[in-house]
C-alpha cells in the first residue's frame, strides 16, 4: 500500500475558504479560519495484493477510523476506486487507486446553545439552509467564543436527538466570512454531512455571489484562474500566483458577470468554480477591482473618481450605509442527501448593499463621467 499527499479543493465556501493542513500519512484535512470538516485519504494499493473486501482493506490500512464511518461513507458513494464509486463488498485489486471522504470526526469541544434568531430559509429532517446576516461569524474560535452561528443552530437544535454538541464543527459543509452576507447549507446528520461535503469536494453545488466592486468593468464577463497563497508581505492577506509557481497555494477559478456598470463601481455577479479562502476578494483585487469598502483588501478608501469635497462626502456616505465589504452570497444549489434532488435557493440582498446599490444608481443617473477627473 501507498499512501500520498495530494492538494485537493477544500469544502469550502467561496469567500472565505477552509485552507487545508496536509499530513504526511497521505490524509488531506481541510480547514477554515475556521477548523476541520472533513478528511480526504489516496491510497495506492501495492503489487501483488490479494483480493480483499474494500470496507476490510480500509479498516486495515487506516486504524484510526471506525469501521461504521467507512460503511456510511461507501453508503454515501464516497469511496472511489479509479475514480469510480464503489460499494463496501468491492474487491481491490493490484494498483487500485482507492479515495475516500470522511465526515471529521467530533472532538472534545462544547458549543454553547444561544437563543440568537435565525433566518431559516429551509430546513426539513437532513438539512438546514440559513440566510446569515452580515456581522455574524459562523463558528466560535479565538475572540468570538459567543453570539456565532453555530452557538444559534446549537440552541435550534438541542431538542434534536441526532444533534451532538461535542461535534466542533456541528453540521458545517462550508462557511461565508463575518462580513459576507448569504446563504449557508447545514447538515443536520452525519449521511448528510457526508453527502454535501462530497458535493463541496466534487464542485458540483452552485454557488454565485452579488458583489459592487470600484471601477468600470469593460468587459460583460471574464473569468479570473490564478492560484491563491498567503501574501508573503502580510499573512493576514492572500494573493494570486501564476499558476504553479507557488507549491502552497491553491488553484483557484472565479467567472463574474457585469450586472450594472454606476458610475465608478460595478455591480458584477461571481460563480464560483473553487473555493478559496478570500477568493473572490482577491480574484477581484487581482484585476484591478477591489470589493467597495472591503477594508483589509484596501476598497475602503476612494479608488475611483473625483476629488471634489462633495463627491468625497458622498463616497463617505455609502461607506456608512453599508460598512463592510459589498458582499452578498446570493445563490445556493446542491442535491438533496437524501432525496436526491437537486434544491436551488436565492436570497435577495440585504438591506445594506440594496440602499448601497440604489445610492450609487442615483449619483450615477445622467451624470457623465468621462467629464469627471479620475483619481
Amino acid at each position: 500500500m501507498m499512501l500520498r499527499d495530494e492538494k485537493s479543493d477544500a469544502l469550502v465556501d467561496g469567500d472565505d475558504l477552509l485552507e487545508s493542513t496536509d499530513n504526511p500519512d497521505g490524509q488531506e484535512a481541510t480547514f477554515g479560519e475556521d477548523g476541520q470538516m472533513h478528511e480526504h485519504f489516496h491510497i495506492t494499493v501495492e503489487k501483488g495484493h490479494g483480493l480483499v473486501r474494500i470496507d476490510k482493506y480500509l479498516v486495515n490500512c487506516l486504524s484510526q477510523i471506525s469501521r461504521n464511518r467507512i460503511q456510511l461513507a461507501a453508503d454515501a458513494h464516497c469511496i472511489l476506486v479509479n475514480g469510480n464509486p464503489v460499494k463496501s463488498n468491492y474487491r481491490v485489486k493490484p494498483l487500485d487507486e482507492v479515495s475516500i471522504v470522511l465526515s471529521y470526526p467530533p472532538t472534545e469541544f462544547h458549543i454553547e446553545p444561544q437563543d440568537i434568531p435565525l433566518n431559516i430559509v429551509y430546513e426539513d429532517d437532513d438539512v438546514i439552509v440559513v440566510n446569515k446576516q452580515p456581522g455574524m461569524v459562523v463558528h466560535p474560535g479565538f475572540g468570538n467564543w459567543e453570539g456565532t452561528l453555530l452557538n444559534a443552530l446549537a440552541f435550534h437544535l438541542q431538542d434534536d436527538p441526532k444533534f451532538n454538541i461535542t461535534d466542533p464543527r456541528l453540521g458545517l459543509v462550508h462557511r461565508i466570512d463575518k462580513d459576507t452576507s448569504g446563504l449557508l447549507v447545514i447538515a443536520k446528520n452525519e449521511n448528510a454531512k457526508t453527502h454535501l461535503g462530497k458535493q463541496f469536494f466534487n464542485k458540483t453545488t452552485t454557488r454565485r455571489y452579488n458583489a459592487l466592486v470600484w471601477g468600470v468593468m469593460n468587459e460583460d464577463e471574464g473569468t479570473v484562474d490564478g492560484d491563491i497563497g498567503r501574501d508573503p508581505r502580510d499573512r493576514m492577506l492572500f494573493t494570486v500566483f501564476p499558476n504553479g509557481e507557488n507549491p502552497n497555494a491553491k488553484h483557484a477559478v472565479t467567472h463574474y458577470k457585469v450586472i450594472e456598470r454606476l458610475g465608478h463601481v460595478t455591480l458584477v455577479e461571481c460563480r464560483l468554480e473553487t473555493g478559496r479562502t478570500h477568493q473572490i476578494r482577491v480574484h477581484m483585487k487581482h484585476i484591478g477591482h477591489i470589493l467597495f469598502n472591503d477594508e483589509r483588501y484596501g476598497g475602503n478608501v476612494i479608488l475611483r473618481g473625483t476629488n471634489t469635497g462633495k463627491y468625497k462626502q458622498f463616497v463617505k456616505n455609502c461607506f456608512d450605509i453599508c460598512p463592510r465589504q459589498a458582499l452578498h452570497a446570493r445563490t445556493l444549489g446542491f442535491v438533496h442527501p437524501r432525496t436526491g434532488e437537486f434544491m436551488s435557493f436565492e436570497s435577495e440582498l440585504p438591506s445594506d448593499m440594496a440602499q448601497l446599490i440604489d445610492k450609487w444608481r442615483t449619483y450615477s443617473s445622467g451624470r457623465d463621467f468621462e467629464e469627471e477627473q479620475v483619481k
